[in-house]
C-alpha cells in the first residue's frame, strides 16, 4: 500500500525499528516518491541513530532535488548538442505541455505553506477546560454523586448573593409563614391540578417542594426550566412549613455587566464546524473556494481557524449511514480531512474540539483524539483539545462546544425560546443556566469526571458551537453567541427528520471589535 499519509509512514517506520520526528514524517508524506524518500532517509542514517530527524529527510529530499536538477541539465545538453528538442505529449485537455505525470498524484494537495505576511509573535492561545488524558471516571456511582455535587457547589457559589439561601433541612424547621430563600438543583417538574407548577429542588442536605403559582409572572420562566439544573428561589413557607410558595426564580445567568475582551490588534478567525469528510454529500466545491479565499488579499487578516466539531462523517451514527458514505472506512475519513486540511494556509492557527460523529467517546465531556489520530491528523500541527474547551485567542475567550445538548433544549423548551430555526437562542439558554449540557439521562450522554467540565465557569467572549447545520449567532448579555452551519448538503436521513442544513457558509470574526462578517462559499 503507499505511503501517502503521515499514519502509514509511521507504521512502515516502526516496522523497521525507528521513530521519527514529527515534522520529519510531514515532510516524508509531502515527498513526491514518500517511499523511496523513505527508504533513501533510513539507507543514510547513522548505525546509531533510533529517531529519524526533519534536518536528516531534508538533507535526502534536496540530494535527490539535485540529482533530479543535474539529469535533466545533461539531457537538456545532451539534446542541444545533438541539436533535438524535447518533445512530450501534449495535455488531452488543453493541447498544452502539462508537465505533470498521471502518476505524480496532483489531484492531492501538498501542504501549503505560510505564504502571507504575518507577524507570528504577536500572536497568543492559551487552553482551559482541556480534559484530555485527564479522565478519571469508572462509571461507579460515587462518581456520578461527585460530578454532581461538583456542579450544584459551582452554580450555587454564582447565586448566594442574590438570595439568603438555606440549607434544606434548616427550612423544614422553620416556622410556617417564614421567608426563605433556597438554592437547589432541579429534580422534579410537575403541575398541579389547578394548574400551578410544583418544582423540587435538591441540595447535599436533601429535597423541599417548591410552588409556583399560574398566575404569577415568573410562572413562564417555569417553562424555561430542565432537570438538573441548578436555580435559586425565595418567597415564603406554607403554614405547616411542608412547602415553599415562590415569589421569585433565580438562573445562574451571564451578568448584564459583562464586558468582553477584545485584541489589541486587527486580526480575524475564522469560525466553522461540522465538515463532515467521508459523506457522499460533503460539499468539497465549497470548501475549495473556501480555502482558496483564505489565500487572497481579503484574508490576510484571517490568522485563526476554529472547528466546533465533526471534522468527518464517522460511521454507524445513524440507521443506515452506509448507504449515505463516500468513505467507509474511519481512518481514510480523517486521512482525507487532512488532506482538505492542507489547503488552509500553512500560516493559520487551528484549533478543533470532537463532535458525536468523531472517532471518539459520545459521552461528554469528549477528550481529543488518541495517538493514532493525532498521528493522522498532522496538517498544519492542528491541534485538537475536549469538548468542550475554552479557547482564549489574544485575549478573547472563545467557549467551543460541539452542542448535542442543543437538540435536548430544543425539545423540551417552548419554540420562542428555542428552536432550530434559531439556534442561539438555545444557546441563550445555556449560557442562562451556566452549564453546556444541564440535563441528566436524556438525549446527551453525560460520563462521570473528577469535576463537572461542563459548567460554563468563566463567562465567555464568544460561545461558539455547530452540531444542528442551522447559521444563527446572536448577543446575549453582550456574549456573541454563534452557531456555524455545516460543509454537508442534506442527506436523505436528514431529509426524514425534516432538517435543512445551512451549509458552506464560514463566519469570520474581527477580534478586535467582535464584529463578524459570514461568507457564503456554496
Amino acid at each position: 500500500m503507499p505511503l501517502s499519509t503521515p499514519a502509514r509512514i509511521v507504521s512502515e517506520l516502526a516496522s523497521r525499528g525507528y521513530n521519527a520526528e514529527r515534522e520529519a514524517v510531514t515532510k516524508l508524506a509531502d515527498a513526491p516518491d514518500p517511499e523511496r524518500a523513505l527508504d533513501r532517509a533510513v539507507e543514510t542514517m547513522p548505525d546509531d541513530a533510533l529517531k529519524l530527524t526533519a534536518g536528516h529527510v531534508e538533507a535526502v529530499l534536496d540530494r535527490a532535488e539535485s540529482r533530479a536538477d543535474a539529469t535533466a541539465g545533461s539531457q537538456r545538453a545532451a539534446e542541444q548538442e545533438n541539436g533535438e528538442t524535447a518533445t512530450r505529449d501534449p495535455s488531452v485537455s488543453t493541447g498544452t505541455d502539462s508537465g505533470v505525470s498521471p502518476d505524480a498524484g496532483g489531484d492531492v494537495p501538498h501542504e501549503t505553506k505560510g505564504s502571507r505576511d504575518v507577524d507570528l509573535s504577536k500572536r497568543a492561545i492559551e487552553v482551559a477546560n482541556d480534559m484530555t488524558g485527564n479522565s478519571t471516571g469508572t462509571g461507579e456511582y460515587s462518581d456520578f454523586v461527585s460530578v454532581f455535587r461538583d456542579r450544584y457547589e459551582k452554580l450555587a457559589s454564582k447565586l448566594r448573593g442574590r438570595v439568603n439561601h438555606r440549607p434544606t433541612d434548616a427550612i423544614e424547621n422553620m416556622a410556617g409563614g417564614s421567608e426563605a430563600a433556597l438554592i437547589g438543583m432541579v429534580s422534579d417538574i410537575r403541575s398541579t391540578a389547578s394548574g400551578h407548577w410544583l418544582v423540587e429542588l435538591e441540595d447535599t442536605n436533601g429535597t423541599f417542594p417548591c410552588l409556583v403559582m399560574k398566575d404569577r409572572p415568573i410562572a413562564d420562566l417555569v417553562q424555561q426550566l430542565l432537570l438538573d439544573e441548578v436555580i435559586a428561589v425565595d418567597g415564603t413557607l406554607a403554614d405547616d412549613s411542608g412547602i415553599l410558595f415562590v415569589d421569585s426564580l433565580h438562573f445562574p445567568d451571564v451578568p448584564r455587566t459583562h464586558s468582553p475582551s477584545t485584541a489589541d490588534r486587527h486580526v480575524q478567525a475564522a469560525l466553522i464546524s461540522d465538515v463532515h469528510v467521508g459523506s457522499q454529500e460533503f460539499m468539497a466545491d465549497a470548501w475549495h473556494r473556501f480555502t482558496d479565499w483564505l489565500h487572497t488579499a481579503e484574508a490576510e487578516h484571517v490568522e485563526y481557524l476554529l472547528i466546533a466539531g465533526d471534522m468527518v462523517e464517522g460511521v454507524g451514527i445513524y440507521p443506515d449511514q452506509d448507504e449515505e458514505l463516500d468513505i467507509i472506512d474511519i481512518y481514510e475519513q480523517y486521512e482525507q480531512f487532512s488532506e482538505y486540511l492542507k489547503e488552509v494556509p500553512g500560516d493559520m492557527e487551528i484549533r478543533m474540539i470532537p463532535g458525536n460523529h468523531d472517532a471518539v467517546r459520545l459521552a461528554e465531556p469528549q477528550p481529543g483524539f488518541d495517538e493514532e489520530l493525532r498521528d493522522i491528523m498532522t496538517a498544519h500541527d492542528a491541534t485538537v483539545h475536549s469538548n468542550p474547551a475554552l479557547v482564549t485567542v489574544e485575549g478573547v475567550t472563545v467557549l467551543m462546544y460541539h452542542g448535542v445538548s442543543l437538540d435536548e433544549v430544543i425539545a423540551e423548551l417552548p419554540d420562542e425560546e428555542a428552536s432550530y430555526d434559531d439556534p442561539h437562542k438555545a444557546m441563550y439558554q445555556l449560557l442562562k443556566k451556566r452549564h453546556v449540557a444541564p440535563q441528566y439521562g436524556g438525549h446527551t450522554r453525560l460520563a462521570p469526571e473528577d469535576r463537572d467540565y461542563l459548567v460554563i465557569e468563566e463567562v465567555p467572549d464568544v460561545f461558539h458551537t455547530g452540531h444542528v447545520h442551522k447559521l444563527g449567532w446572536g448577543k446575549y448579555h453582550n456574549v456573541l453567541a454563534l452557531n456555524s452551519g455545516c460543509w454537508q448538503a442534506q442527506t436523505d436521513f436528514q431529509k426524514s427528520v425534516n432538517i435543512d442544513p445551512d451549509a458552506g457558509f464560514a463566519p469570520i470574526l474581527d477580534l478586535d471589535t467582535l464584529d463578524m462578517t459570514v461568507r457564503k462559499f456554496a
